[in-house]
């Protein structure tokens, strides 16, 4: 692993802390942070009020994820195989490949196998602070792994899946092999409202707001996001 490669690693699970504190209340900017510093990087991300216009974060909190996406990473971009190193960490007891791979790829709207600063505070924010049909768009974006606006069951079993597999053996109660069949199963009979084989968009956000038991399963997501 290059030298870069190694400080995205460890600088991104710095960067998943800032994100912690940041929804606990609980992100302070030292005072010798008062302006962003930039140093010569492959991307530089676009001005900081821009990306406050288009977010729901502050300056202030902009600066702060920054700078500790910025320090250990000075390229300024990260790439899938590192996002897999991340997510292994905070998942030892299972695989998280295949949904860091799923997560990624919905990170990456530009589609160039690359994650930039923008990508990651643009979906922070939606995640964090948007309204619930955004999180639910985000999330319904997630499960459309070949992008044709619909989600099929094969693309939620893969979803599901990954899902488990990254949750490892040690998830309570403990699941049985064809625990996620089941799940997508119960998620197409409630969401699936014309019978046709598939999930749009609309069917999704209005089958999750109608069914609490169905938000609290999005949950899962939330959980490892």
């Amino acid at each position: 692993m290059s030298g870069c490669a190694k400080r995205c690693k460890h600088g991104l699970v710095k960067f998943a802390v800032s994100v912690h504190k940041l929804v606990t209340g609980t992100l302070i900017k030292d005072k010798a942070d008062d302006d962003l510093e930039m140093t010569t990087v492959c991307h530089r991300p676009e001005g900081l009020e821009q990306l406050e216009s288009q977010t729901n974060f502050s300056k202030k909190e902009l600066q702060v994820l920054y700078r500790g996406f910025k320090n250990e990473c000075p390229s300024g971009v990260v790439n899938e195989e590192t996002f897999k190193q991340i997510y292994a960490q905070f998942f030892p007891h299972g695989d998280a490949s295949t949904y860091a791979h799923y997560l990624f790829n919905a990170f990456d709207t530009a589609h160039n196998g690359s994650i930039k600063f923008e990508d990651f505070v643009m979906a922070l924010s939606i995640l964090l602070r948007g309204s619930t049909r955004e999180k639910l768009q985000w999330t319904f974006n997630l499960y459309d792994i070949n992008r044709d606006g619909y989600i099929n069951k094969e693309e939620m079993t893969d979803i599901v899946r990954a899902i488990y597999d990254m949750m490892g053996k040690y998830t309570y109660p403990a699941l049985k092999t064809d625990t996620p069949k089941q799940h997508v199963d119960a998620f197409f009979q409630k969401m699936d409202k014309n019978r046709d084989g598939v999930v749009t968009l609309d069917e999704f956000i209005l089958s999750c707001q109608e069914d609490e038991n169905i938000m609290r399963s999005l949950q899962l997501f939330e959980n490892v996001i």
